[in-house]
């Protein structure tokens, strides 16, 4: 297995991996390995945009409507004085 030394890690960053290590119950070294892998095998998904994000969380839902798509249509600033 492969050895990683990380130098000039601000202390905050530290104690706050020291924190989220302790709410998970293991040690920093593991948590940061954890951190690692995670972020690495994030690498592997395909990625898509907000909208897709978005639509994915709500494609269980059963809406009886349309909703209209803005593509092209200028967006306008609120006007909270009328």
């Amino acid at each position: 297995m492969a050895q990683l030394v990380v130098r000039n890690l601000e202390d905050d960053v530290k104690a706050k991996l020291q924190a989220r290590a302790k709410r998970h119950r293991r040690s920093l070294e593991a948590e940061v390995r954890d951190i690692l892998r995670d972020a690495a095998h994030r690498e592997d998904q395909p990625r898509c945009g907000l909208g897709s994000e978005i639509a994915a969380l709500f494609k269980d839902l059963d809406f009886d409507f349309e909703i209209p798509e803005w593509h092209g249509e200028e967006i306008q600033p609120v006007k909270f004085d009328e």
